[in-house]
C-alpha cells in the first residue's frame, strides 16, 4: 500500500475487474479476495471522500495544519501527530503506543488519544472512508478496531473469492486442515465465489461455514471440477441459495442440472460449460418457475431451446443474456420474444447469425426493454437501428460494439431517442465524424464510448 504522505502516488482503489487481493491474516480471513457488488457500494467504498468532521472548530480554520487523506491507514498516525494550539482539542487516532501523549495543560479536560482511538462512535463513522482492502488491514490493528469493523454493515455487497489452495492449512506433519471461516461468518457474508474446487471441497465448505445451511444466498463456482453429485449435494444442503453461477465447470452434465436445480433459484448464470446444450435449457425452464435472471454462454444451444420457457417465466423473467450463442438465429428470436415478453434487459452479444429481421422482432415485441446489447453481431446494419429508434422508446442503454456495418446514417436514427442514456459504439469502423454530429442534440445521453473509432 502506498503512503499518501509522500505525494507522488495515489492510494490504490479496486482494479477494474472488481477484485481485491487481501493479505493473509490469522483471523479467519485467509488469503481471500473480495469482489465488489453493486455500483452504489463501489462508489461508496472506492471513490475519494472528504475528510470526516473530526477536527474541532478551533482547528478547522487553520490553514497551516496538514490535513492528511483518509485513504490509507497510515494517515491515522499522521492525523494524530498534528499539534494542537492551547485550548484546542483534536480527535486523533494514534496507532503508535509509544508516542507522546498530550499533557492536560495542552488539552484541558479532553479525553486521551488512546480513549478516542477506541471510541466506537468515532470508529463507526470513520471506517466508512476506507476501501474493503484497507478495512481488512485495519482490522488487524487491535481487538477494538476489529470488533467495530467486523460488523456486517461494513461488508454489504462484497463477495469473498476463495481459491482451492486458500481453503486448507498445511500442518507440520504434512496433513491438510480446512481453514477457519469464523471471520467470514462474523461479518455476515451471504455470498461466496469458489475457484478450482472439487466435490470434496464443497462438502468441507458446507461443514465448516456456520452460515452455509440457510445464510448463504449466492454461490459462484469458477473453473471447478464439481460433478453432478457435488452440485446436487450443494443445492440440497445450502437451502438459502437463490443465485447460482457456474463458469468453466466442465464435469457436470445436463442430467446433473435435472437432478439438482431447485425452484427457489431466481438468478442463474451458466457460462463456458461444455456440457450445456438444449436439454440444459429445458431443465432450467421447467425446474425454475421463479427465474428472474438468466445469463447463458453456451456454444451448442440452438433455436429450439428458446421455446422451452413457460408462461410463468414469461411473467417473472426480466433479464436474459445470451452471450456467444453462435447457433441462435432469427427463428430463436421469434421463440424468445413470444416466450419472454416482459424482458427489460436483453443481450444477444456474439449471436452472429442474428440479422436486422431479428432486431425488428425484438423492437416490435419487447417494448419494455431498457438495455439492449447487440455487440459482436456483424450482420446488424443501419436498418436495425431504425427499428430500435422507432419502437423502443424506453431504451436507456444500447451496446453496438463491433457492429462493423453500422454507418453515420444509423446514428441519425438513434439521435431521435429521447430516453437513451448510454451508447457504446466501440470499434464500429464505419462511423465517422459526420455521424457523431447527429448525437449532439441528444440531451439525455450521459455516456458515449467511441474507443477504436477511426
Amino acid at each position: 500500500m502506498s503512503n499518501p504522505r509522500n505525494g507522488d502516488t495515489k492510494p490504490p482503489c479496486l482494479p477494474r475487474n472488481g477484485l481485491v487481493k487481501i493479505p493473509t491474516q490469522p483471523n479467519g480471513l485467509g488469503s481471500a479476495s473480495i469482489t465488489k457488488g453493486t455500483p452504489a457500494v463501489k462508489n461508496r467504498l472506492c471513490q475519494p471522500s472528504s475528510v470526516p468532521a473530526i477536527l474541532s472548530p478551533a482547528l478547522a480554520h487553520r490553514s497551516d495544519l496538514p490535513i492528511p487523506s483518509l485513504a490509507s491507514p497510515l494517515s491515522l498516525a499522521a492525523l494524530a501527530s498534528v499539534s494542537s494550539p492551547p485550548g484546542a482539542s483534536l480527535v486523533g487516532l494514534n496507532t503508535s503506543e509509544g508516542s507522546e501523549q498530550p499533557s492536560p495543560e495542552r488539552l484541558p479536560g479532553s479525553p486521551s488519544e488512546r480513549q478516542l482511538a477506541v471510541d466506537e462512535k468515532i470508529l463507526n463513522r470513520l471506517f466508512w472512508y476506507f476501501s474493503a482492502c484497507e478495512k481488512c488491514v485495519l482490522a488487524q490493528v487491535c481487538k477494538a478496531w476489529r470488533r467495530v469493523l467486523y460488523q456486517p454493515k461494513f461488508w454489504v455487497g462484497l463477495t469473498p473469492v476463495l481459491h482451492t489452495k486458500e481453503l486448507y492449512n498445511v500442518l507440520p506433519g504434512g496433513e491438510k486442515e480446512f481453514v477457519s471461516l469464523q471471520g467470514f461468518a462474523v461479518r455476515g457474508f451471504d455470498g461466496f465465489c469458489l475457484v478450482g474446487v472439487s466435490d470434496l471441497d464443497i462438502c468441507e465448505f458446507i461443514d465448516n461455514y456456520p452460515l452455509s445451511k440457510k445464510g448463504v444466498k449466492s454461490m459462484s463456482l469458477k473453473r471447478s471440477t464439481i460433478t453432478d453429485a457435488g452440485l446436487e449435494v450443494m443445492l440440497e444442503q445450502m437451502q438459502g441459495v437463490v443465485r447460482l453461477e457456474l463458469s468453466g465447470c466442465n464435469d457436470f452434465t445436463e442430467a446433473g442440472l435435472w437432478s439438482s436445480l431447485n425452484a427457489r433459484i431466481t438468478a442463474l448464470s451458466v457460462s463456458d460449460c461444455i456440457n450445456v446444450a438444449d436439454d440444459a435449457i429445458a431443465a432450467i425452464s421447467q425446474l425454475l418457475p421463479n427465474l428472474t435472471e438468466l445469463n447463458l454462454q453456451a456454444y451448442h444451444v440452438t433455436d429450439t431451446a428458446l421455446a422451452y420457457f413457460t408462461a410463468k417465466q414469461g411473467y417473472t423473467t426480466h433479464t436474459l443474456r445470451l452471450n456467444s450463442c453462435w447457433e441462435i438465429t432469427n427463428h430463436g428470436v421469434v421463440n424468445m420474444v413470444h416466450s419472454l415478453p416482459n424482458l427489460s434487459v436483453l443481450s444477444l452479444s456474439g449471436c452472429s447469425k442474428v440479422t436486422d429481421d431479428g432486431v425488428e422482432l425484438v423492437a416490435e415485441n419487447l417494448r419494455k426493454l431498457r438495455s439492449l446489447d447487440l455487440s459482436w453481431c456483424p450482420r446488424i446494419t443501419d436498418m436495425a437501428l431504425e427499428y430500435i429508434a422507432c419502437d423502443l422508446h424506453k431504451l436507456e442503454e444500447l451496446v453496438l460494439d463491433r457492429c462493423v456495418r453500422i454507418t453515420d446514417t444509423g446514428l441519425s436514427y438513434l439521435s431521435t431517442m429521447s430516453s437513451l442514456r448510454s451508447l457504446y459504439l466501440r470499434w464500429c469502423c464505419q462511423v465517422q465524424d459526420f455521424g457523431l454530429k447527429h448525437l449532439l442534440g441528444m440531451g439525455s445521453l450521459r455516456l458515449l464510448s467511441l474507443a477504436g473509432e477511426p
